[in-house]
C-alpha cells in the first residue's frame, strides 16, 4: 500500500520514494578517552563541517560514560569568537521511574531550564559513575549558519541516575542571536568523560 500526495508517490511498499525526505550525512566522531570534560565540535577544524552546507544537524551521543558520580551533561553553543556562550531561552521536562518501582513522574524541570542565558545548558542530571551508567540521546540543531533567524535545537536523552533511576529528559530551545552558531561543546558538570562517542550529522 503506497502514500500518494497531490499525484505523487511518497512511500510506496514502506519505502520513501527518490526525492522525498533526506539522508543523514555522517561528518565527524569524538571519542571520550578521559583526558577531558567536554567534547566539542568546531566549525571549519579537524574535519567538522557545521556551516550552511546543511540545514540541520544531528548529535548521537552513546554511551557516554563519566568518571565521577552525580554530575551533570550539558551543552553549549558558540556564535563567534572561543566562547561557548550563546544566549539561549529555553524549556526542559523530565520523566523517571525507580529501579524498584518505588518512585515515577514526569513533570517540568523549572530548574533546568534558561531566560535569555549565556550558561550550559542542562541535558541530563544526576548521572551515575558505576560502571553500567551512561548516557545516550541525541540532539538536532536547525540552520546554524542563519544570519536571518534565532537557532532552535531540541534534545532528549536517556540517563541512569546515581540513584538507580531511569530518567528521560526533553530539551527545547532557541540560541537568541542572528550570528552564525560555528561550535557546538558538550560538557559534564566535573570530572572527565572517560568513555563513549558523540557523531555529528547533516542532513540533506
Amino acid at each position: 500500500m503506497g502514500l500518494i500526495s497531490n499525484g505523487s508517490t511518497v512511500f510506496d511498499a514502506g519505502s520513501m520514494a527518490a526525492g522525498f525526505g533526506g539522508s543523514m550525512v555522517f561528518i565527524k566522531k569524538l571519542t571520550a578517552d578521559g583526558s577531558g570534560t567536554n567534547l566539542s565540535f568546531v566549525g571549519g577544524a579537524s574535519g567538522v563541517v557545521l556551516d550552511n552546507t546543511y540545514k540541520e544537524y544531528i548529535f548521537i551521543v552513546n554511551n557516554l560514560h563519566t568518571a565521577t558520580d552525580n554530575v551533570h551533561f550539558k551543552v553549549g553553543f558558540r556564535d563567534g569568537g572561543t566562547d561557548y556562550d550563546a544566549e539561549k531561552t529555553t524549556t526542559h521536562f523530565q520523566a523517571y521511574h525507580s529501579e524498584d518501582d518505588t518512585q515515577a513522574g514526569v513533570g517540568y524541570a523549572a530548574g533546568e531550564d534558561l531566560t535569555q542565558s549565556t550558561a550550559l545548558q542542562f541535558l541530563a542530571y544526576g548521572q551515575g559513575n558505576a560502571n553500567d551508567e551512561s548516557i545516550s540521546g541525541m540532539l538536532h540543531l536547525f540552520d546554524p549558519s542563519s544570519t536571518t533567524f534565532v537557532k532552535h535545537f531540541t534534545a532528549r536523552f536517556s540517563n541512569t541516575n546515581r540513584i538507580d533511576y531511569a530518567q528521560d529528559t526533553y530539551t527545547a530551545g532557541y540560541c537568541n542571536t542572528t550570528t552564525a552558531i560555528d561550535g557546538v561543546k558538550f560538557e559534564v558538570s566535573s570530572g572527565n568523560i572517560d568513555a563513549g562517542t558523540i557523531c555529528l550529522y547533516g542532513i540533506n
